[in-house]
């Protein structure tokens, strides 16, 4: 006969949950026992992790949803506890047995801080913690966290979880010299990060997945490129320009997507450029600045793309005024801006497109009606910069943030400074997180899932 835990055994067992929480130990992944009854300790012990993550996290109740999704698992396990008491030798029905579909959408609302520790609880949900549907069910809610993944040494990634306020491990990338000396890009999309890059013959992709917390080879590109112009868009990423695999410069753009790992054509754009920009606002991909076919300094007009109508709008004049860059000949579309300077630097942020004025140390916001650009603060004092390389200018949720630090020789810090533009209000930064590292950024991405 199966011992189901007495009112005692399961507020030692609440505890002991509470405990766990905050124990490093915790935190190690470890074999769990198959029996009935230790099976039976586990579902409470993540029902415990559950509601303490939920209560955490404080979301809106307007639809009960916290409430019904906490009765079902109450429910679940006091069905196990009056079928166990009343039915002799029945045995308790393993946690493998419980609705899926009820746990994913109690998990979906839980923080992605507190993931470890929910996956460490037993085999299924660590199994549901690393399921892809997880995190497509909290796109579909519209609950998304924020990590902040830069490299300030090559082939070395570190990350950042702004809602935990915790540094994060990620593994080293496992690549030859000649892929750590190429031109890289980075792409946070779904929940996967890609790095682009060059090895001895060919182009190379390399995925690191928070699902596996590995690195594996990335499906080629149809047209391999670097340089290029990139921005995602939930579980989707467009890529757009670079430089092909002869130095030739590219208008063709590609569309990929993380949930198949796939990439599909799209129609290419009016002008071929390198080194441009990328960001998705209002649901459509914009591609900004560059420097095109024939030409040393950089495009002032913007191209977007409509991904339900499958076509490419030129913006003349779109960048002028984002960099400080001087008035443009050819209808608008180069300025005085040197090759040598860095692609522009753009966030979006609840649907406003702002720019990082390196050379002015300030902040720019693009008016859409007008076609223009407005002063809206400064920089943060710390961040330093080479012609706007070394520095990464991101969108982080409702938030714009920074990461750089000083420039020192032996080392020096990175730090993490981040700020919520109010309409009207100047921008006033906070240090959200700092540490010692390289002050250089390589690359810098931010996935929300």
């Amino acid at each position: 006969m199966t011992i189901i835990p007495s009112h005692s055994e399961a507020a030692a067992s609440t505890q002991r949950c509470l405990i766990m929480l905050e124990a490093p130990s915790y935190l190690v992944s470890r074999d769990l026992p198959s029996s009935c009854e230790e099976e039976s300790k586990w579902i409470y012990n993540a029902h415990c992790v559950l509601q303490l993550s939920l209560k955490k996290r404080l979301l809106d109740d307007t639809e009960g949803s916290y409430r019904s999704k906490m009765l079902r698992v109450d429910e679940t396990y006091q069905r196990s506890n009056q079928s166990q008491q009343g039915g002799g030798d029945q045995q308790i029905p393993p946690v493998t047995t419980l609705d899926q579909n009820a746990l994913l959408n109690c998990l979906a609302h839980c923080s992605l801080s507190d993931f470890r520790s929910i996956a460490s609880t037993n085999r299924t949900f660590r199994s549901l913690i690393k399921n892809s549907e997880l995190y497509r069910l909290r796109r579909a809610k519209g609950i998304v966290e924020h990590w902040i993944y830069f490299s300030c040494v090559l082939l070395e990634w570190e990350a950042y979880d702004p809602n935990g306020d915790r540094w994060l491990r990620v593994p080293k990338m496992a690549v030859n010299e000649c892929f750590k000396s190429s031109d890289k890009e980075s792409l946070a999309v779904g929940t996967e990060l890609l790095v682009f890059g060059k090895e001895i013959l060919s182009h190379v992709i390399y995925k690191y997945s928070i699902l596996t917390n590995t690195w594996t080879s990335g499906m080629q590109m149809n047209a391999p490129r670097c340089l290029f112009g990139s921005a995602s868009l939930g579980e989707i990423a467009v890529v757009a320009g670079g430089c092909g695999p002869r130095g030739q410069i590219l208008n063709s753009a590609e569309v990929y997507n993380s949930e198949t790992g796939e990439w599909t054509v799209i129609p290419s754009m009016n002008k071929a450029r390198k080194m441009c920009s990328s960001v998705f606002m209002d649901g459509n991909f914009y591609v900004l600045g560059g420097i095109g076919e024939g030409n040393t300094k950089m495009l002032m007009c913007g191209e977007v793309y409509d991904l339900k109508k499958r076509t490419w709008t030129v913006i003349p004049n779109m960048l002028q005024g984002s960099n400080g860059g001087g008035g443009g000949g050819g209808g608008g579309d180069s300025s005085a801006a040197a090759v040598s300077g860095a692609p522009p630097l753009l966030a979006v942020v609840k649907d406003e497109l702002y720019a990082a004025n390196y050379a002015q140390q300030e902040v720019r916001k693009y008016d859409k009606r007008c076609n223009v650009w407005n002063r809206v603060g400064s920089l943060p004092e710390r961040a330093s910069s080479m012609n706007g390389w070394g520095m990464a200018f991101r969108a982080c949720g409702d938030q714009l943030v920074v990461v750089g630090g000083p420039r020192a020789l032996g080392g020096g810090f990175i730090e993490i400074n981040a700020c919520v533009p109010r309409e009207g209000e100047a921008l006033h930064w906070r240090v959200l997180a700092s540490k010692p590292s390289e002050s250089f950024v390589y690359n810098c991405a931010v996935m929300g899932c």
